[in-house]
């Protein structure tokens, strides 16, 4: 019919199906998206969706968990379901491993931070054998003793990141990479020091859940998946001197490459 839009009827089952958390959900995201409700805006509670739907208590509790189970919302005990606040660190993925940042003293995680107050907590350095994976890019035998240093980095008093690195001990020991300092300019440029410059790094990105270590570890809100990144140093040979895993918390992080062609 002219003037009329016409859907399958399979398209009009699926929609009168559709839950009542879900609609109520979609229209909070939808509100959310509007901006009626902004970062750190608390949302209608329970009591708010039942009257304003005509829904039960556990309708409205599902509605509001779905938004907290894409992260979108996060419960705050006593007090309701608040907007995530986001406020996400870019992360400038080849400028910030330009030798002139740690080469000049500078950690690269400062050119993350742009001026807000990123601190690096929970560090512990310790000697390992080298899993089999880590052996094989390392290029050492397996079992064979890798310096391992873990940080966590928390934003603006929000964790954000947890990162594990792996060294040959064999090239490091005695150095003050095997302390919870490394000084000015950080690994890289305590790797030079030793003769091992960084001259090349490769990065490998996916993402997935995270495990409850993890949830614990950086405070993650239900549903909120975590980004991974593998990171290897290469010297000027070749060699590969350093594998850095970092598990980032997905919202708090927007990955930029900028490169020419």
């Amino acid at each position: 019919m002219t003037g009329s839009r016409s859907f399958p009827e399979t398209t009009r089952r699926r929609a009168v199906a559709e839950p009542k958390y879900r609609r109520i959900a979609a229209a909070l995201k939808d509100a959310i998206a509007a901006g009626e409700y902004g970062p750190g805006d608390r949302l209608p509670g329970e009591n708010d969706l039942m009257a304003a739907h005509g829904v039960a208590r556990m309708t409205a509790r599902q509605a509001l968990g779905v938004l907290q189970s894409e992260g979108l919302a996060e419960a705050r005990k006593g007090a309701g379901v608040f907007v995530r606040t986001a406020s996400p660190l870019r992360r400038l993925s080849i400028q910030r491993l330009a030798r002139r940042h740690w080469g000049s003293g500078h950690s690269v995680w400062a050119a993350d931070a742009a001026g807000r107050d990123l601190v690096v907590d929970q560090v512990a350095v310790d000697e390992q054998p080298a899993h089999q994976r880590i052996a094989a890019v390392l290029d050492v035998a397996p079992a064979a003793p890798v310096c391992v240093r873990r940080r966590r980095y928390v934003l603006d008093g929000e964790p954000v990141m947890l990162s594990t690195s792996y060294l040959p001990t064999a090239l490091v020991a005695g150095s003050p990479i095997t302390r919870p300092d490394t000084g000015p300019g950080g690994t890289y440029a305590r790797l030079k020091d030793l003769g091992y410059e960084p001259v090349r790094f490769r990065e490998e990105i996916r993402s997935r859940m995270p495990t409850a270590e993890e949830v614990s570890r950086l405070g993650l809100p239900g549903g909120t998946p975590v980004m991974l990144v593998c990171r290897t140093a290469f010297t000027a040979r070749g060699d590969a001197v350093e594998v850095n895993e970092m598990v980032m918390d997905a919202n708090a992080y927007v990955l930029e490459y900028d490169f020419e062609v």
